[in-house]
């Protein structure tokens, strides 16, 4: 297979390459972070465009990425043990203040107050999969430092007593299935029942695996999985796919990210899926709808490919591959975010995107989305996006934060309970 090669002027080997993204895009968590709570900002706008009253806004699941990714950066000596320390006894103790709702956080806080951002009318209370995305950061943190020196263990102590107050099964509503959202105000009102396929699988994984507050096997067999009803074989793009997505043949790809940063797709199975086949032919599909391109969009191709939810040009969109919620919009962190998928195809667009870094690049990495049709380039980020760029790469690089979430007992336990196979569970440790 063709593979894109940097003009001369912009020469850089792919290690380096990888190693200056992973790093500005770290930075995004490191130096862009709010700074009372420690915790990622939901955006940041660099090109003028930036809401004020927006930069102490908070988001719990960009968090647990960033979680993930400063991890990652003490292992690459970004930054040092202590400094990474420092920052991670920050959040915890930002995250024992703030405002929980039967131990589960909401999507958005006051990253000054501790108190929640509401995320729409409704959305006052709190938000189960954000609360996964931010757990699934702190268990892989948790196992990063139980064995380390006395301050390290005590702190890894401190993110088990916030995953042990997380009721998952509070969220059940008394049904076989999880729901979204709580709100003190408005109780179970937006009435949210999560169902797959999309971006919740840790989700359910987390509340079965929960010592405390933990879901029984049916309610991921039957909320989640829907009485088997998520098993779908068809096509997408010419590649065969088994499960039913929730959008239609197959959906943005955030879908085969969030869930995965931590939870290893390589030789995952259960009685629905093979999650990495499932996920690798998930994202040639969304790259092969690229290139066929339909609606003839400028720049689509073979290195210039991944639609997922981003900003758009009208506001944001949960941009996939049809015709419907197609708007001629690239995310970078689309492709970047698949590179344990699609490493040769994933690189030639993280290439590409360098090679126009006058308009794709800035101080923490590629900006969030562009469309060369309209010619609009926003120096804009959001931090659920920025987030799985960095994360991924190091699990491409070295598959640290999948070892240290699936070296975590309860991960271990929940995954055997719900009937799940991977390598990590035929591990001793």
């Amino acid at each position: 297979m063709a593979t894109f090669t940097l003009q001369e002027e912009e020469k850089i080997s792919e290690e380096a390459l990888l190693d200056s993204v992973q790093r500005r895009t770290f930075d995004y968590f490191w130096n862009g972070a709010e700074p009372m709570s420690g915790m990622a900002r939901e955006r940041l706008n660099v090109d003028g465009n930036y809401p004020l009253n927006d930069r102490h806004i908070i988001t719990s699941g960009g968090s647990g990425f960033g979680i993930m990714a400063i991890i990652a950066g003490i292992e690459r000596n970004y930054v040092t043990r202590a400094e990474g320390f420092a920052r991670m006894e920050k959040i915890v103790s930002f995250l024992e203040r703030a405002d929980k709702f039967h131990g589960a956080f909401p999507h958005w806080w006051d990253g000054e107050t501790g108190k929640i951002k509401p995320f729409g009318p409704k959305d006052d209370g709190g938000d189960l999969v954000e609360t996964a995305f931010l757990v699934q950061g702190l268990l892989a943190a948790h196992q990063y430092y139980v064995n380390g020196n006395k301050e390290e263990r005590e702190l890894a102590a401190r993110m088990d007593k916030l995953w042990r107050n997380v009721d998952w099964n509070w969220y059940r509503n008394k049904e076989n299935v999880l729901f979204w959202h709580w709100s003190p105000e408005h109780q179970w009102d937006m009435n949210f029942r999560v169902r797959g396929f999309n971006e919740c699988l840790i989700m359910y994984i987390l509340a079965a695996a929960s010592p405390t507050h933990g879901v029984p096997a049916k309610v991921y067999h039957e909320g989640w999985a829907e009485n088997g009803a998520i098993v779908k074989p068809h096509t997408a793009e010419n590649l065969p796919m088994n499960l039913r997505y929730q959008t239609g043949s197959i959906g943005p790809l955030f879908w085969a990210h969030y869930s995965f940063l931590g939870l290893d797709p390589n030789g995952l199975k259960d009685q629905y899926a093979n999650y990495f086949d499932e996920m690798k032919n998930y994202t040639l599909a969304n790259r092969a709808y690229c290139i066929r391109n339909p609606k003839n969009y400028k720049g689509y191709g073979e290195n210039c490919w991944g639609l997922t939810a981003s900003y758009s040009v009208k506001g944001y969109a949960a941009h996939a591959p049809n015709e419907k919620e197609d708007h001629g919009v690239i995310s970078p962190t689309a492709a970047l975010s698949s590179i344990v998928y699609t490493p040769e195809e994933s690189m030639d667009v993280m290439k590409y995107l360098y090679q126009k870094k006058n308009k794709t690049w800035g101080e923490y990495g590629f900006y969030d989305a562009f469309s060369e049709t309209e010619n609009w380039y926003p120096q804009q980020y959001l931090a659920i996006d920025q987030g799985p760029v960095a994360v991924m790469i190091e699990n491409y690089r070295s598959q640290l934060l999948w070892k240290l979430f699936m070296q975590h007992p309860d991960v271990r336990k929940g995954l055997r309970k719900l009937g799940f196979s991977s390598p990590h569970l035929d591990k001793k440790k």
